[in-house]
Formats: structure tokens, C-alpha cells, sequence
């Protein structure tokens, strides 16, 4: 599978300063165009691809098929080797093995973790992806184990600037955590501090959640998409007050026409924070796939292969080769151009990683071997 990433690029979790192609401080720090990332090579000179991407504000952690986590700020971690699943935040990077789960300090030179949870390996509660683990989930910051109750049955969780989504196998939506800006999509803007269930999504089952900074979006089995929370930089997809008003600023000024157009966009209705749960259409052609959320900025891949990006733009991280917002969804060319079929895609707070295959299919650029228990 191959992996490209545009963004925030300060600390060359995407591209690394001594590609030719990229020259120049504003080059380096920010990337919107999507650029492809290399794989991991062994010791024997071969080159794994990538299983996984997770990323944290300055970090990109990636998982290999040869069982081996890569810190893009420390290189290849020796002690992952066999890990199945990996989770970083700025100070902590959480690896998941079959039979145990370990949270390493990263500023730190120790060469154990700083805590360990052991893995009932016969446990159905196990087969979950970080940031769930069996009996609750790992937060981002000590202390990281955090207990939910049995009858929840987790089948997903999502983990906010501030709050927290969980999807269940029942597909029920709960949040908590602080609502400050809507994101917990109960109608108000008070924190809850024990998982509540979000009525306005009650009898529609759901298949997936993401959390971003301060908003939340969920897909439903039928493949809709439902967005709340905050909408200052457009990340809901719904008219923002601060884009439209830059862009009117833009206008005026090239265009000479301040007083008509002002007119016209004082009779338009802007949303800057949505307490409910709102349905949002991407592209009326296809369904939604899979959705994930930046600091204040959302991606999602369609059925047809797509990948659709909104809200904040300064750094790139809509991958529309310019660094603008925009409170509509836009489909990044880049892969169409490219004939690449977009099958996942992860934010980071101010970048994005999309996962592709050429449209004839996925075939591995790599060779590879499969796993063993022990990820050998």
C-alpha cells in the first residue's frame, strides 16, 4: 500500500529536508501538494510498506508489515518489533502486541516502557484497534489507562483535542469530555463526564467516528455522513462566517465592489458552532467510505475512490496545492490526475496521509512475507 502526506511539514514528518524536489524554508514547513512517503528499509536492504500511519502534532508514527514501528523523529523503534497496532501523542508512543500493550516515554532514553498493560490473548474484547484496549481505552497523556463500563460494548473510539467518541457494536454513538465548542453533539455547550448517548443519533446505526480538534463526524451504515461541533475554519463543511468574510475582503479589493457585496453576504446564514449532529452531503454521486479529522480540518474517501478535504488550509493539509481554507468539500485532484484510488486516509492535527492503489488494483510495490505469531 502506498502512503502520500501533505501538510504541516516543520519536523519532516513528511519529507525530509535533503529531497531536491523541496528547497526553501516555506517549502519545507508546508507541503500542499501530496507527496509520497518512502518505506522502511531493514538491515538487509529490504523495503517494507506501510501498514498504518498515525500522527501526533510533530510526530508521525508508521507501522510496517515487517512488524516494526518507525518515530519520525527517532527513526525505527528496535523493541516494536511484533507490534500489531501503534498510537502517539507529543510525549507518548503506545505500541499493541498480541499479548500486551506498552506505553513509551519518548522524551525519555530509557530503554523499557513506562507502562505496560498484559492482554488476555483469548479474549474476543481484544480483536479492538487503539485507542481502545480490552476493559477501556489509552489516553494520550498519563494517566493512560482510562475503564469503561462492559455493557458498552466498544467497537470503535475516536480521541478529541478535548473529547472522546465511541462507536458501539450496536452502532450507538457516546461522548464525553468537554463541550465547549458542541463537539459533544447534545444541543448544549456543558462537558459531560461520563459517556452519554448522542439522541439526535438514536435508531440510525453507525459504522465509523472520527474526533477532530473541537468537532466530530460519523458515518452511517447507509454511507452519510453526519458532522457537529465547531465550524470556524469550514471543518464542518458549513458556511463559515471568518472564511466567507476573507474571501470577501479578497474580492473587494481586486473587484473595487465593498458596498455590494457586503450586502449580499449579511443575508447569508453562518454557522460557527453546530450543537446537533447535521447531515452532510459530500458529493451527491457516491457514498462515504471513511472519514478522519485534523485540529480543524476534515478528510473523507468516497465509494468511487475519492478523497474530499475541508476547513482550515494554511499549512496544506487540504492537498489542493495551495495553502487556503474552505468550508466546501473540494476533491484533491492530485490522485485522479495520478489515476490512484484513494482506500483510507489519517489526519494528523495539521497534516493528512491518504492510503492509495492504482485503479487497476492494489498489487504491493514491496516484497513481503506474511507474519507469524511473533510478527517474524
Amino acid at each position: 500500500m502506498r502512503w502520500f502526506g501533505f501538510g504541516f511539514n516543520a519536523f519532516q514528518q513528511i519529507q525530509t529536508q535533503n529531497n531536491p524536489e523541496y528547497s526553501g524554508l516555506d517549502a519545507e514547513e508546508r507541503l500542499s501538494s501530496p507527496t509520497e512517503l518512502k518505506g522502511h528499509v531493514n538491515r538487509d536492504g529490504r523495503c517494507f510498506e506501510f501498514s498504518q500511519i498515525r500522527a501526533s502534532w510533530s510526530r508521525r508514527a508508521s507501522l510496517h508489515s515487517d512488524g516494526f514501528v518507525n518515530d519520525s523523529c527517532r527513526g525505527v523503534i528496535k523493541q516494536s518489533r511484533g507490534c500489531r497496532d501503534v498510537f502517539i501523542s507529543e510525549s507518548h508512543l503506545t505500541l499493541a502486541f498480541l499479548d500486551r500493550v506498552e506505553c513509551w516515554d519518548l522524551q525519555s532514553s530509557d530503554e523499557t516502557p513506562s507502562w505496560t498493560m498484559g492482554i488476555d490473548t483469548q479474549s474476543k474484547s481484544s480483536a479492538v484497534n487503539l485507542p481502545l484496549v480490552p476493559g477501556g481505552y489509552i489516553a494520550s497523556k498519563p494517566p493512560f489507562f482510562h475503564s469503561l463500563s462492559p455493557h458498552m460494548q466498544a467497537k470503535s473510539l475516536a480521541l478529541g483535542g478535548e473529547h472522546v467518541i465511541l462507536l458501539t457494536a450496536t452502532g450507538a454513538v457516546y461522548t464525553w469530555g468537554q463541550g465547549s465548542h458542541g463537539q459533544l453533539g447534545h444541543g448544549g455547550l456543558l462537558p459531560e463526564e461520563e459517556p452519554r448517548t448522542v439522541e439526535a443519533l438514536w435508531g440510525m446505526k453507525m459504522s465509523s467516528v472520527s474526533a477532530g480538534g473541537w468537532h466530530s463526524v460519523c458515518i452511517s451504515d447507509a454511507g452519510d455522513l453526519y458532522v457537529w461541533g465547531w465550524n470556524e475554519s469550514g471543518q464542518l463543511g458549513l458556511p463559515s462566517q471568518r472564511l466567507r468574510k476573507t474571501s470577501e475582503k479578497k474580492t473587494d479589493q481586486q473587484e473595487g465592489e465593498l458596498s455590494q457585496n457586503s450586502s449580499t453576504h449579511q443575508e447569508e446564514v453562518f454557522i460557527s458552532i453546530q450543537a446537533f449532529p447535521a447531515l452532510f452531503d459530500v458529493t451527491p454521486l457516491c457514498e462515504v467510505k471513511t472519514v478522519s479529522c485534523g485540529s480543524r480540518h476534515t478528510a473523507a474517501v468516497t465509494t468511487s475512490g475519492d478523497l474530499y478535504t475541508w476547513g482550515w488550509g494554511e499549512y496544506g493539509q487540504l492537498g489542493h496545492q495551495s495553502f487556503s481554507s474552505s468550508d466546501e468539500p473540494q476533491r484533491v485532484e492530485f490522485f485522479r490526475a495520478q489515476q490512484l484510488h484513494v482506500v483510507g486516509v489519517v489526519c494528523g492535527p495539521w497534516n493528512t496521509f491518504a492510503a492509495v492503489a492504482n485503479e487497476e488494483g492494489l498489487a504491493p510495490e514491496y516484497p513481503t512475507k506474511p507474519l507469524n505469531k511473533h510478527g517474524e
